[in-house]
């Protein structure tokens, strides 16, 4: 696999509240590119984060349908993805 598609695959952790719980159960949350796959994202979180990374769940979020000024306009989608990482092991994403 590309070491720059690799490295281009994570685009920001996602830190809300939902997420800071889910790390008690090894479990981490990432914005990830919309054409990227399971493999990859694993790839990309054993490589920048040297960690053992046993699931990985993903999902497209849909954009949102806004008016403004009169305009119907809407965000575009993403997706996420959720890794689950091996026992003992964390992954410190107020540094990234």
């Amino acid at each position: 696999m590309n070491q720059e598609k690799v490295l281009k695959t994570l685009l920001a952790p996602i830190v809300s509240e939902k997420t800071t719980m889910l790390s008690a159960y090894n479990q981490y949350a990432f914005k990830v590119r919309v054409d990227s796959s399971k493999r990859e994202i694993k790839a990309a979180v054993e490589m920048l984060f040297s960690v053992n990374v046993e699931n990985v769940t993903t999902s497209i979020v849909k954009g949102k349908k806004k008016i403004f000024k009169g305009r119907i306009g809407s965000r575009s989608n993403w997706k996420k993805a959720m890794v689950k990482v091996s026992e003992g092991q964390m992954i410190d994403v107020s540094s990234t």
